[in-house]
């Protein structure tokens, strides 16, 4: 069986590995999704992919599996445990734009287009 060509920066890790072959480039069709992925994206400011990638799980528990309606309506005490579950949004700044982005979303749009649409005009076709 012939090896799966792979980008360079795709070596070494399973979770580069999945990652590159089962989301990297594909298209984001679901908002649960595509709210992880601005979270970790955002998570990821100053730190190496591969860190958050090995943190998803820990990201998902704490993100209420990334659900935007939930984390939009975060209070003091989730947003306590999430700064101290996960050490990267220590950073205040990184978690604060989490809610806001799942509030937006959450009241923007019908329920299958809420946080995708805005992303929907930076591609050549509607893919949906």
């Amino acid at each position: 069986m012939t090896e799966k060509t792979r980008c360079s920066w795709a070596r070494g890790s399973d979770a580069y590995i999945v990652y590159h072959d089962e989301e990297w480039g594909v298209p984001v069709h679901d908002d649960r999704h595509f709210f992880e992925m601005l979270v970790l994206e955002g998570a990821q400011a100053g730190l190496s992919w591969s860190t958050i990638l090995n943190k998803r799980a820990a990201y998902r528990k704490a993100f209420a599996r990334f659900d935007p309606r939930k984390v939009a309506k975060f209070g003091a005490s989730e947003k306590r445990v999430l700064l101290r579950t996960i050490p990267s949004f220590a950073n205040r700044t990184r978690f604060s734009e989490a809610g806001p982005v799942g509030e937006r979303g959450d009241r923007a749009q019908p329920a299958e287009d809420r946080l995708r649409d805005p992303q929907r005009g930076c591609l050549p076709r509607d893919p949906a």
